[in-house]
């Protein structure tokens, strides 16, 4: 089963298993980590799943889509690793994958 790496603003990290097929989103609500909130329930149409994805890890996921790209454009901070983790589906070549979250997404 791949591991995901989600690391929030203060460098606290949670490391979750994640089922082949599942978006990393849905892996880190599953496992309850602090900063997704997924509102839209992953349907990309509210940012608060957003997360930079680590950059050594960029290559290994597929582009944005027009749809999440706008919506992207939407949230705070972004970066250019900005994407909604509802977006991105969980295969055996993300194992280990990192995803930072965003100081406007810290749980408190």
């Amino acid at each position: 089963m791949p591991k995901i790496k989600f690391i929030e603003a203060d460098g606290k990290e949670h490391e979750v298993d994640a089922a082949e097929g599942q978006s990393v989103m849905q892996a880190a609500m599953d496992n309850l980590v602090p900063g997704i909130v997924a509102e839209c329930g992953g349907f990309a149409s509210c940012a608060t799943c957003h997360g930079y994805v680590d950059e050594a890890w960029l290559a290994k996921v597929p582009p944005p889509d027009a749809a999440e790209e706008g919506m992207i454009a939407c949230a705070y901070h972004v970066k250019p690793n900005s994407r909604l983790t509802c977006q991105l589906t969980v295969t055996p070549a993300l194992d280990g994958l990192v995803v930072r979250l965003p100081v406007s997404q810290t749980s408190e």
